[in-house]
């Protein structure tokens, strides 16, 4: 039987999932023993809907199509009660005799009891399922998956007028697990139409991290400008799988001829492109427990040649490279142009956990070497001092020679736990990366929101074009409509200040406070009494960035939304992404300064208009 996509978009807000005891009689169950359970069912509606409670430990769903294993899904199943329900499409199997073979790790006493499990007694079909947003958390101008788990952004590419985002998703819960390429696109990078699996696990593992490319010259015969995938196929080993879309990123036809690159060690997250320089492919794929990574060439996008490898011992070096991205851009202010080659690290961030660094230097097609200081030394840099960017990748084929990225706004040490149940994860903002010099003479990137950017704004709520703060400080109101999502502008001249702050905060007593030392050039961000801290010993935290411009002026862009604030300093010299939870909307900007007056120039506050 031929497979279709897992996941078709319908879906029709506002309908109830979950029928108790099923009264459609789709579903019949039979218990074989206490860890054994067989559900017959007729592939009538669309969904079957599957009840979750996340503290139980995932169980096999072996899905039997006409007596034969089609694929097999990991499911947390309700045993006390029900946190939410997810989706399992039923469409590809019209026509056929389904059977779920479950087996479960939760043992009990006899069958009489493992009947009276919560999962037995709501599972249900529907011809519809309900995506309706129900969290206080959900982001409004971020993007993030209907439902389930997310990670990483992967596979990112444009073509004819869309931005392809490919995701690593869970679609049967909101904890990792049944790694699949989820898709989004959009035409703005900020309204993203969410469509039907694009990757999904097969015989040879799960989906992992992986790159798309536009093919323009047709080398791997897929067709003229088809849009070409490499990825990680993870299973007992990791190995590299190619497939290629004919219907502009929407599916995907996997290469029968995988896995198209193997070692005897780990490796992962593939990311391949034209190096218009050499008329040859490159790719870059992280050893990732031998901290490096290895490049290769191809003539044609399925046999790959390893020419070198790059990044034993330098750079941080504590827990796995991942995620690799490598790409030339010119220097701000010069004529010059280098190569940047992003490595994204788990653990081992500047705050601790995730975390993305990068390195400058040249690349000949064959080897990456790497810029140094003064004293020969390879300088540790990262893209973000906050601690919930990771994962960052650029767009292949962005218009305009831009260089676009995005990543995950999250953190490993506690991204399963913050207080989300329908969906986790978001995606930062879209960032376009550049280069430029600093005092030092070494040459850093900048991260500065993307131009699309602009269309959130709604209202303009408070405009002051200068004024003095003291150690008493001044307050602003901030916007209210829309959840109190919003966009700050402010420069900061400290004068003789030897430190400004900069607070929010709400009538619950919850505060994040940003901090600019001039004396010392840095910005820092104290999340520690910012709202909900307690799901994670590792979130609370103050994260602090070099201020790259000599203790002078600091102008700042800050964006807060349902469940985050992101802050680019000095038009994306530095940013900084982090979390936070107030248990209500911030409502107040306070703006103080130590040891003298600073001023303040150009404060202007806009309210966003939300787009899920």
């Amino acid at each position: 039987m031929k497979k279709l996509p897992m996941f078709a978009l319908l879906l029709a807000a506002g309908a109830t999932a979950a029928a108790a005891n099923d009264s459609t009689g789709n579903v019949t169950v039979e218990h074989l023993g206490t860890n054994n359970t067989l559900v017959r069912i007729k592939p009538d509606n669309r969904f079957l809907i599957l009840p979750v409670q996340e503290s139980n430990e995932d169980a096999a769903v072996n899905v039997l199509v006409d007596g034969k294993l089609d694929r097999t899904i990991y499911v947390r199943l309700a045993k006390t009660r029900v946190d939410y329900n997810v989706p399992f499409d039923l469409t590809p199997y019209k026509g056929h005799d389904v059977i779920l073979n479950i087996i479960t790790s939760q043992n009990r006493s006899s069958v009489r009891e493992a009947r009276e499990d919560a999962f037995w007694k709501n599972i249900t079909t529907s011809d519809t399922f309900d995506t309706t947003n129900r969290e206080t958390y959900r982001p409004s101008f971020h993007h993030t998956p209907l439902y389930g788990w997310m990670n990483d952004p992967n596979g990112m590419v444009y073509k004819d007028g869309l931005w392809h985002l490919y995701y690593q998703w869970n679609p049967y819960g909101s904890k990792w697990q049944n790694m699949t390429w989820g898709h989004s696109s959009s035409s703005d990078l900020i309204h993203w139409n969410h469509h039907q699996a694009a990757i999904e696990p097969n015989g040879l593992g799960t989906v992992f991290s992986g790159s798309c490319v536009l093919d323009p010259a047709n080398s791997a015969g897929f067709g003229e400008n088809a849009i070409v995938a490499l990825y990680t196929s993870a299973a007992t080993s990791q190995i590299q799988s190619l497939a290629h879309s004919s219907d502009n990123g929407n599916t995907f036809e996997i290469y029968p001829g995988n896995p198209v690159i193997t070692l005897e060690s780990e490796a992962r997250d593939p990311n391949m492109f034209l190096n218009k320089e050499t008329n040859e492919w490159n790719l870059l794929l992280a050893h990732a427990l031998d901290h490096e990574m290895l490049i290769f060439s191809s003539p044609d996008l399925r046999n790959w040649t390893l020419k070198s490898a790059f990044g034993k011992g330098l750079g941080a070096q504590d827990g796995v490279w991942e995620c690799p991205d490598l790409f030339k851009l010119p220097v701000e202010g010069s004529d010059m142009e280098k190569w940047m080659l992003i490595c994204n690290i788990n653990p081992g961030g500047p705050f601790g956990g995730s975390g993305t660094q990068y390195f400058i230097g040249d690349f000949d097609g064959t080897t990456f070497t790497p810029d140094t200081d003064a004293d020969g030394n390879v300088v540790t840099k990262w893209m973000d001092y906050g601690k919930d960017n990771y994962a960052t990748v650029s767009w292949s084929d962005a218009p305009d020679s831009r260089r676009t990225v995005i990543g995950w706004m999250s953190n490993w040490q506690y991204a399963a736990e913050v207080p989300t149940s329908q969906f986790r994860s978001a995606n930062t903002l879209p960032r376009e990366v550049g280069l430029f010099k600093g005092d030092d003479g070494q040459i850093y990137a900048s991260s500065s929101p993307s131009p699309e950017l602009v269309a959130l704004r709604g209202r303009t709520t408070l405009k002051k074009k200068s004024y003095t703060a003291g150690k008493s400080g001044k307050s602003f109101p901030l916007p209210t409509e829309n959840g109190g999502i919003c966009e700050l502008l402010l420069t900061i001249d400290p004068r003789k200040a030897s430190d400004v702050t900069l607070t929010l905060s709400n009538a619950a007593g919850n505060k994040t406070v940003m901090t600019y030392n001039p004396a010392a050039a840095t910005f820092s961000f104290d999340r520690r009494e910012s709202g909900l801290t307690d799901f994670s010993q590792d979130f609370p935290a103050v994260t602090t960035a070099p201020a790259f411009n000599n203790g002078g002026k600091l102008s700042l862009r800050i964006f807060i939304d349902k469940s985050s604030i992101e802050v680019f300093g000095n038009d994306g010299k530095f940013a900084m992404t982090n979390l936070v939870f107030p248990t209500t909307p911030y409502t107040t900007l306070t703006v103080a300064a130590n040891g003298g007056n600073a001023r303040i120039e150009n404060q202007t506050f806009y309210s966003l208009t939300p787009v899920q």
